[in-house]
């Protein structure tokens, strides 16, 4: 059976957990690159890799590569590769493109030589000069990085954070790929309450639920690659059969999500039940002046407002003060929080982060600082 190269895109600083997860899915690491890691597989891989990557963007099929200096290279080298493997007679596609550091700068140009090679791959194959498109569709990428040109087809359709559970949403959500990427950086697992004190639409909640819970994150959602006639949809029904074999429904998860605003709680109580983990989460409209946290050796992971989005140095100002309140009497407690203030490490006074991780969410470029806790005693986990 023949091997495909598979790339998984990734937000820059995530690389290492998106390896970790291909790893684990037991595909072969190929190249580990700057926000994309390159590995192998069958054509099962594009429906596992898909149903299963929590912290990826797409996943891509590498089609080719090679050195262009001209549009001729770009033409010739597209022309070479396979596309009638892959796309049918009535296939529709169109191609996307970026352009860095190289010749041929201009992507739009670049975008129309790729388009031109692939329909005269196709007119040979097909013996046809004009294709009706109205099948399935084919996302084709040109990404040249130093006269590097690397082409691609999108198996994902659109980004893997889409996982299909968000009904209702409030303003500046966290994309569910970084959520899942926080909760996999902490020490949380089901023995420990997880607490998030700014929860909004309930993404990092969620996230840490479907992770406990084994629950592929894929499940509730449709992939461009499931309507390509070169993939068996049986391969497909197996792998989602199998995901759902996986989920671990007797597992006790405990999960405390509180939040201010009203409305953005009852957005995640719905977003909970379509998700189909509302059963290991307990909202409450709080606001975080009033949080108490009782259970020895919680872990706090959360998103507070930025300055960005606040617009208020005061509310943050206060806020900051509350997590002093609420850890200096507290060394069993455990804080995840990300953030682009630069103020935070030193407003939040009463410890030093044990790490700090450079990660952006969306454009914005934030920290994520980790402060661990006391280690609970070994008849605690």
């Amino acid at each position: 059976m023949e091997k495909l190269e598979l790339i998984a895109t990734t937000t820059f600083g995530l690389e290492a957990i998106v390896k970790r997860e291909i790893l684990g899915l037991n595909y072969k690491i190929l190249k580990s690159e700057d926000g994309k890691i390159t590995y192998e597989g069958h054509k099962s891989a594009i429906a596992k890799s898909n149903l299963w990557l929590r912290c990826a963007d797409k996943v891509l099929l590498k089609m080719g590569e090679g050195k262009v200096l001209s549009f001729e290279d770009l033409y010739q080298l597209t022309k070479s590769l396979p596309w009638e493997k892959w796309i049918t007679e009535d296939g529709k596609f169109t191609v996307t493109g970026s352009s860095v550091k190289s010749k041929l700068f201009s992507v739009p140009d670049c975008q129309s030589i790729v388009k031109k090679a692939v329909v005269d791959r196709l007119s040979k194959h097909y013996h046809k000069e004009w294709f009706a498109e109205t099948g399935a569709e084919y996302t084709i990428k040109i990404t040249l990085l130093k006269d590097i040109a690397v082409l691609t087809i999108n198996t994902s359709g659109s980004g893997l954070h889409k996982r299909g559970y968000r009904v209702k949403d409030v303003v500046a959500p966290m994309k569910e790929t970084m959520a899942s990427a926080l909760v996999q950086l902490s020490f949380w697992n089901k023995s420990r309450v997880l607490i998030d004190p700014f929860c909004g639409s309930g993404t990092i909640p969620i996230e840490a639920a479907l992770i406990e819970r084994n629950i592929a994150p894929g499940l509730n959602r449709k992939f461009a690659s499931e309507n390509w006639p070169a993939i068996d949809k049986a391969l497909w029904e197996h792998e989602r059969k199998e995901a759902f074999r996986a989920i671990h429904y007797a597992d006790d998860i405990k999960i405390l999500a509180s939040d201010m605003n009203n409305h953005a709680i009852q957005a995640a109580k719905e977003n909970a039940i379509e998700a189909g983990v509302d059963d290991c989460i307990t909202f409450r409209t709080l606001p975080f002046n009033k949080l108490e946290i009782p259970d020895p050796y919680s872990i706090i992971i959360c998103n507070p407002p930025y300055g960005e989005r606040l617009g208020d140095k005061e509310a943050l100002k206060a806020i900051y003060n509350d997590f002093n309140r609420l850890f200096s009497n507290r060394k069993d407690l455990s804080l995840y929080l990300i953030t682009s203030d630069k103020e935070f490490e030193n407003s939040f006074s009463v410890r030093v982060p044990d790490r700090r991780r450079k990660l952006y969410n969306g454009r914005i470029e934030t920290t994520y600082y980790q402060y661990y806790g006391e280690k609970p005693p070994r008849s605690f986990e």
